[in-house]
């Protein structure tokens, strides 16, 4: 008989407390107590998935190895537990509903009238207990998205109620994330808007086993009494949560105040082996006490939120603390760069990053972004769409092609050294069609990138529809631009380097979705030490 533990964290008051680093955290001190563990997101909104919002509108879409478009939770899970996710790790309830629907056409209800309860509540359960069934996982901590008291999260908090009534107390367990607001006027912590949400929740038929108070000071034993009194659970369950330095502190907070034992009391397992966490605090105190420090541009189209690039910032945390540096970024519109003076913007970079992106919105200015690093000597990375700007920028400017531009901006284009791929040309709906996840890349020996991976067959996770145009490819070449990195497969050219350059590299893919606080990506480790050696001359 399968018996994973579940436990499922819900968040209360406002949102943006942080129920995924909570959760994470949480994970990573299992983890280094020997169990195996997974996390997956739960996630309210209607799209099937994130993979056609705005960056705007939800930040950075994350990509699995299996090609699933995935909330940026997922990114935070990886890079605390080491360990790839999948499709399996983010619902939405898009997908919820997609699957009932496709099963009442099938006629697999028998002509029953199709409903919330218990149809969708089934179908969410089903989901939750995927990774569960599979056997490999002891702990599957379930983050479900939005706040306690909205209207699209009931189904998930009724599926929760469910579930805890038919495993028992001792197989699934509730943690309420919520908020304890400090009033300066009254110089006081305040209990009362915990205290109403998880009576929201109760009247759910949930009661949660633990709670966790967000809060920016100490929350004393009196106000934990109060709590524990009024939202009916023991003291000892009640954890404080202090904003911290880095996201990266919180497991260590977690730790002193108790959390993973606490879990592991309620779901009736063993304690007895204490997390280390040795090598995460060697990073940790790394990342606190760099010996340099490097400023790198970061020229994209959506630098108003930066949790549009959270695992390219993330990456070069985990870089920086690789070569003892800290990482500066400087956030640069790719519009601003169209219309105001270049060098004064990008003046003083040790590096210069093109980020990825859709659409010709600020095309122009990465164009010239990259032109600034390359006749500077200025390290450089593009990534995605980023290093297609590259290969448009070098055709103009090295090559001559004065009109060499990409299919997706212009679709009649008389020199599309970009161009869509042929696989893509009949492809008409935008959701979850593009080329995705992870795929095989044969790399030059006499490279930076090779330099940088130590290895000549490489996997890395895609997110694009075109791709570098191979009938330019011979000529670019022979200008000086060499195709480093190319799919065994399909012969796509997945990386392009500029060998007079002290390093230029673009590559197809995106390197920043498998940078891990244990492993930190090569490629990002490379550029920030080439970024570092340039702020030094």
């Amino acid at each position: 008989m399968n018996n994973t533990k579940y436990v499922f964290v819900t968040g209360g008051v406002t949102s943006s407390l942080g129920k995924g680093i909570v959760g994470a955290s949480l994970a990573k001190l299992l983890q280094e107590r020997g169990y195996s563990v997974t996390i997956q997101k739960l996630d309210p909104y209607i799209n099937i998935d994130p993979g056609t919002l705005n960056p705007y509108e939800h930040g950075e879409c994350y990509v699995t190895d299996d090609g699933a478009e995935t909330d940026l939770d997922l990114g935070h899970y990886e890079r605390f537990l080491n360990i790839p996710t999948s499709q399996a790790n983010n619902v939405t309830t898009g997908r919820i509903y997609q699957s009932v629907i496709n099963k009442e056409r099938k006629g697999e209800f028998l002509g029953k009238t199709v409903q919330v309860i218990p149809h969708i509540t089934d179908e969410i359960k089903h989901r939750i207990q995927l990774l569960g069934n599979t056997g490999k996982f002891d702990i599957v901590i379930t983050e479900i998205g939005g706040t306690v008291g909205d209207i699209e999260s009931l189904p998930y908090v009724e599926a929760v109620r469910q579930l805890q009534w038919e495993m028992g107390d001792d197989n699934a367990i509730v943690i309420h994330l919520t908020l304890v607001p400090y009033l300066a006027v009254a110089g006081e912590l305040k209990t009362k808007p915990t205290q109403h949400s998880v009576k929201m929740l109760m009247q759910s038929g949930v009661s949660p086993n633990i709670l966790v108070c967000r809060s920016e000071h100490e929350i004393n034993d009196d106000i934990k009494r109060k709590l524990a009194l009024f939202c009916n659970v023991k003291k000892e369950n009640v954890i404080q949560s202090l904003d911290a330095e880095t996201i990266y502190d919180v497991p260590n907070l977690m730790f002193d105040e108790g959390l993973d034992k606490v879990v592991l009391d309620k779901l009736n397992l063993s304690s007895d082996k204490q997390p280390e966490l040795k090598q995460w605090n060697e990073f940790v105190h790394r990342h606190k006490n760099p010996k340099h420090t490097v400023e790198i541009g970061l020229v994209g189209k959506y630098v108003e939120l930066h949790d549009s690039y959270k695992s390219i910032t993330e990456a070069f945390i985990h870089a920086g603390a690789a070569n003892e540096t800290k990482v500066k970024v400087r956030w640069i519109h790719s519009e601003s760069l169209e219309t105001k003076d270049v060098e004064k913007q990008l003046a003083g970079l040790n590096g210069l990053l093109v980020a990825p992106g859709f659409g010709d919105r600020g095309i122009e200015g990465k164009i010239k972004a990259v032109q600034y690093a390359r006749e500077n000597n200025i390290p450089f990375l593009g990534i995605c769409l980023g290093m297609q700007m590259a290969v448009i920028e070098f055709s103009r400017n090295v090559l001559g092609l004065k009109d060499a531009i990409s299919t997706e901006m212009d679709e009649n284009a008389a020199n599309p050294v970009i161009n869509l791929m042929e696989e893509q040309k009949d492809v008409t709906e935008k959701g979850g069609t593009m080329r995705l996840g992870a795929w095989d890349c044969e790399l030059d020996k006499n490279s930076k990138v090779y330099n940088a991976y130590q290895n000549t067959l490489i996997s890395e996770r895609h997110r694009h529809r075109y791709e570098f145009n191979n009938n330019y490819k011979a000529q670019i070449e022979a200008a000086g631009m060499k195709a480093t990195g190319v799919n065994p497969k399909t012969g796509l050219v997945e990386i392009v380097e500029i060998d007079s350059h002290p390093w230029f590299v673009g590559v197809q893919y995106h390197p920043e979705y498998k940078s891990t606080v244990l492993n930190p990506h090569p490629l990002f480790v490379d550029f920030v030490k080439a970024s570092l050696e340039n702020s030094k001359s």
